[in-house]
């Protein structure tokens, strides 16, 4: 053995020693803190009162996130009377008064004059005719021709549709001087009805009197009310003006219906003039201030919230700001909130008390378990705080985006891998739930946060690689941000602002999963909890320890190497953890490698150390390697239940060689015969492993694989039917010695741990056939020996 081994044994033999007079006291205090029902209790008061003073302490509904449009969770009152003035009511008063400001038109003469220009040209031309065309003369084509083209030249002049017959009419109705004296009478009433105004009904069929005109020909250009006829008045005031007497009903007929044409509505909506009537009105109309009782209804819980809900709510939380000298809260009731965290930690206790009562009978766990949520509403809370600064008082659609930023499923995936998935379902509906009441009551919150949970927990199942738990966490993520687009649309949340509370929960996703990566370690440390991603970075066979053993004691790490895959498989097959087994059967004998040389497995010269000492030494450094192991293993930061099985894979067996020994040796023969006496003065205290035995059932399972694995050893060859005694009487010796006593295995258990030695053993240690001396397949392996 080199130098260096026999400084390192010396000294790991001096800190074993140290060790050995501390470990009782530690390990006694360890054992009370995690077992007392007191530490117990006070965790689970300091849970309540925590979680109430989370939940409840300066919780108000003013910094409540509230959007227009959205349903209220929450009933929120004033809690002082205070007045603002409102923009809302004041533009809904503008909106009305200028609803009621009448539309201005103005008078357009334009059509008027067109006609009475059109009706002078047709009198004069009328009167050439007559001239040119005697009415002596018989009707005759020509004649009627010209007068059609007469009438076709009127015609042109606008969009009139004067009929020959008409024209004829009153050309035969007198001389040129009696139709002057029609034509003027007609023009002048149609003077009249044009300055007055005419309209149609596509003025709403509002009364003639109601109309207001603008009369652009007034010099000061101001607007008065007129009474304007509309068309059909119009039409019976030009056809009464135009029954003259002494003039026959067809000339008077004809008459009307020339006329007819020049009489068109002649009211033109004025825009301008109205926009300025209506700036008139609006100017004069003055800001609407709104006062607030104390204690009235700001926003009721089920509504939708209003434009109107939301100024005053806004306008109550500046107030409120501005004129109290410490931050306002409205507490919630106090009573209430300690019934319902009662409520939900006395619920988590039975849940776990049901499905998993290794963890109600730890304190460790039970500390692991309040310590995260804790802190994850702590998390909550702090987000939910933010709120309260002056960015998100200023846009609520930022403020809409916090409990999206609240990281809810911290928790439930650290209790997920440090534990198991049952408890972390529990811890993700107990925080949803109380982040939906922080939050306002909001049960979409808690649906959303709850569900993102479960897609996290899901993917964190079985988890090996770190990358993973990252993996998951963003699935939590985007499932909630997937699950806020259709929500977001029903509460008509703008798209800006869904955007961005989707945006926060992918991020949120992320960060999480980085977040339980990074204290993972810690928490494993702290609490004595290993998770599968550290086992599985244990079985890098380049780990310091295992390079050591490979260097040192290779006969060992063979050793630990069969001893690793007959515990991974048992595991399997009973149900407990194969990867802990595995690693823990990989590091169980790393003591040995303080002095290799004296076991039988590293013994390569075949040069037995222990034939020089006595069998108490022999004993006591067989013994030591359990010692140096823990101390290797804690020196080197392996998890606490690889420290735990180096204890308890030997128990408190007895090292039966040299205590055999030690007893042939102590008998002492008769002084005359020289016959035994068969008196034994040995302890077997000394030569007993200090245990303790084994606790767990990975433990149990590497104690049963490590005495199976050495006795193989001594088979001639592997059968089953040599495999299967042997396997039967070690496993029944351990029993027979209560060294399962503390583990919590059943016979069944056992059974299948049996066969599933006697499966591996066979497949590892299988023979080969033999090859004659010349067969090609005896010369390879020949050549690879």
């Amino acid at each position: 053995m080199s130098v260096r081994n026999q400084l390192k044994l010396l000294v790991g033999g001096l800190s074993a020693r140290r060790a050995g007079r501390t470990a009782p006291a530690h390990s006694a205090t360890r054992e009370f803190l995690d077992r007392s029902a007191v530490v117990g209790l006070l965790i689970f008061v300091a849970t309540v009162t925590l979680i109430v003073l989370i939940s409840s302490a300066g919780l108000s509904t003013l910094n409540v996130p509230v959007l227009p449009n959205q349903l209220a969770t929450v009933r929120v009152t004033a809690s002082t009377a205070f007045t603002y003035e409102s923009p809302e009511k004041t533009e809904a008063l503008r909106e009305q008064l200028t609803n009621r400001v009448p539309p201005v038109y103005r008078l357009d003469p334009e059509p008027f004059h067109r006609f009475e220009a059109a009706a002078h040209d047709l009198l004069v031309q009328l009167e050439t005719f007559e001239r040119t065309h005697p009415a002596s003369m018989p009707m005759m084509s020509t004649r009627r021709s010209d007068l059609a083209a007469l009438v076709e030249a009127f015609n042109a002049r606008g969009p009139y549709n004067a009929s020959i017959e008409d024209v004829a009419t009153v050309l035969a109705s007198g001389d040129a001087k009696f139709r002057a004296a029609l034509f003027e009478n007609g023009l002048s009433a149609l003077r009249d009805l044009a300055s007055e105004g005419v309209h149609d009904d596509t003025l709403g069929g509002a009364d003639p009197g109601s109309v207001t005109v603008f009369e652009i020909a007034r010099p000061s250009g101001g607007v008065t009310m007129r009474s304007v006829q509309s068309l059909e008045e119009a039409m019976t005031f030009l056809r009464v003006n135009l029954a003259v007497e002494g003039l026959p009903r067809p000339a008077s007929l004809a008459l009307f219906r020339l006329f007819r044409i020049g009489l068109t509505p002649n009211l033109v909506f004025d825009r301008e003039a109205t926009r300025a009537r209506e700036v008139t009105m609006v100017s004069q109309v003055k800001p609407v201030v709104v006062s607030v009782a104390r204690g009235q209804t700001i926003i009721e819980p089920g509504e939708r919230v209003t434009r109107e809900h939301y100024e005053m709510l806004m306008a109550h939380r500046r107030y409120v700001r501005e004129h109290t000298d410490s931050d306002f809260a409205e507490n919630l009731t106090l009573f209430g909130r300690i019934l319902l965290v009662l409520a939900m930690v006395i619920a988590s206790v039975l849940y776990i008390r049901l499905e998993d009562r290794e963890t109600l009978q730890s304190n460790g766990r039970l500390g692991l378990l309040a310590l995260v949520v804790i802190i994850n509403l702590a998390l909550v809370r702090l987000v939910y705080s933010i709120g309260g600064a002056d960015f998100f008082l200023q846009d609520e659609g930022w403020a809409s985006t916090l409990p999206y930023i609240a990281p809810t499923a911290l928790a439930p995936l650290i209790v997920a891998i440090l534990i198991d998935a049952g408890s972390a379902i529990f811890m993700a509906l107990l925080i949803s739930i109380f982040t939906g009441i922080i939050y306002g009551n909001r049960l979409d919150l808690i649906v959303l946060t709850f569900l993102a949970s479960m897609v996290a927990i899901f993917g964190c199942r079985e988890v090996h690689k770190r990358g993973r738990v990252v993996r998951a966490a963003a699935a939590g993520g985007l499932t909630l941000a997937v699950f806020a687009l259709p929500i977001g649309f029903a509460d008509q949340v703008p798209l800006a602002t869904l955007l961005r509370q989707m945006a926060a929960a992918l991020a949120t996703g992320l960060l999480t999963g980085m977040a339980v990566v990074g204290v993972l370690p810690v928490l494993e440390s702290l609490f004595k909890r290993t998770t599968d991603i550290t086992l599985l970075e244990l079985t890098d066979y380049n780990h310091p320890l295992l390079r050591l053993m490979q260097l040192e004691a290779p006969g060992t790490y063979h050793h630990s190497l069969v001893v690793a895959q007959l515990a991974e498989n048992a595991a399997n097959a009973i149900g407990a953890n194969p990867l802990q087994a595995r690693v823990c059967a990989l590091f169980h004998d790393i003591g040995k490698t303080s002095n290799p040389g004296f076991f039988t497995e590293n013994q390569r010269e075949r040069v037995n150390p222990h034939d020089a000492l006595p069998p108490e030494e022999s004993a006591r450094i067989i013994k030591q390697h359990v010692a140096d192991g823990v101390e290797l293993a804690r020196r080197h930061r392996l998890p606490r239940a690889v420290i735990d099985v180096i204890q308890q894979h030997h128990g408190t067996t007895l090292v039966r060689y040299f205590y055999e020994r030690a007893v042939a040796a102590s008998r002492a023969p008769f002084p005359t015969t020289g016959a035994d006496t068969g008196v034994v003065s040995v302890s077997e205290d000394n030569y007993r492993y200090d245990g303790p035995r084994p606790q767990f059932k990975e433990s149990a399972v590497i104690a049963l694989a490590d005495s199976t694995e050495a006795a193989t050893r001594s088979l001639r060859s592997i059968t089953a039917e040599e495999l299967g005694p042997l396997i039967d009487r070690i496993v029944g010796d351990r029993i027979a010695e209560s060294q399962l006593d503390e583990a919590p295995l059943t016979l069944e258990e056992v059974a299948k741990i049996k066969n599933s030695f006697q499966f591996t053993l066979l497949n590892m240690l299988h023979a080969r056939v033999a090859y004659p001396p010349n067969h090609p397949a005896s010369a390879s392996t020949t050549a690879k020996a």
